[in-house]
């Protein structure tokens, strides 16, 4: 992993550390609140697992947009030996279960800005996006950030480039439930612990990783007995 992807990680991992409770802290309320309206008694979560093993889209991505996304959230987060990337964490699980609910109003502007993202890569480079080189995949999304890549209307190139980043740091850092942070890489990666049901006031003073029990997400917490509803 080279420097730039090393900087670009830490500035998510920072983003992640400074929302605070990260595990729900990331999710917008009208997500929970559809997992909410949809979720079972006896399994919470097993619409957004059984998308994930089916390959992670389908639920409104077609195969070449969520192509697209993949490679996009790999290069905002890329992973490494050791290191869990967007790809690792099921962030095109999330996303797209995401645009197939909550995010419903949010279709049509990722369909314009993937067809416009990969109109400029074509006019630049002579291909897609998922066909650039590493570095040239860099090169667009530091155009987008910066508002230089032509031939956008709506959204523009920013708002495309930060919705896509939001999206990827919630698919990477919310809970589970929700179709990504496969197996907590997130939260891993960011030493959290999760939704644990009580933490002691020497955890809270720590400034050490938790380390008093196995990370425990919503879904866990459903399943419990002890659980108040």
């Amino acid at each position: 992993m080279n420097r730039h992807e090393e900087s670009r990680r830490a500035f998510l991992k920072g983003a992640a550390v400074g929302a605070g409770a990260v595990g729900v802290g990331l999710v917008p309320d009208a997500l929970a609140q559809s997992h909410e309206q949809h979720k079972t008694a006896e399994a919470p979560a097993t619409t957004a697992q059984a998308h994930a093993h089916g390959g992670g889209h389908g639920a409104f991505l077609n195969d070449d947009h969520a192509a697209t996304v993949t490679a996009f959230a790999e290069r905002l987060m890329p992973g490494a030996s050791g290191k869990p990337g967007a790809t690792d964490a099921g962030v095109l699980n999330y996303i797209d279960l995401a645009l197939a609910g909550a995010y419903a109003d949010q279709q049509d502007f990722y369909r314009r800005g993937l067809a416009a993202l990969d109109a400029y890569c074509r006019t630049t480079y002579g291909k897609p996006f998922v066909q650039l080189a590493p570095a040239q995949q860099d090169e667009t999304i530091t155009a987008l950030e910066a508002g230089k890549a032509t031939g956008f209307t709506w959204p523009s190139p920013q708002a495309f480039f930060n919705t896509v980043r939001t999206h990827t740091m919630e698919g990477m850092f919310a809970d589970p439930v929700y179709g990504g942070n496969k197996d907590f890489a997130g939260w891993v990666l960011i030493g959290f612990p999760g939704a644990q049901p009580l933490f002691s006031p020497a955890d809270l003073q720590s400034k050490d990783a938790f380390a008093g029990a196995p990370i425990i997400g919503l879904q866990t917490q459903s399943k419990s007995p002890s659980r108040r509803t």
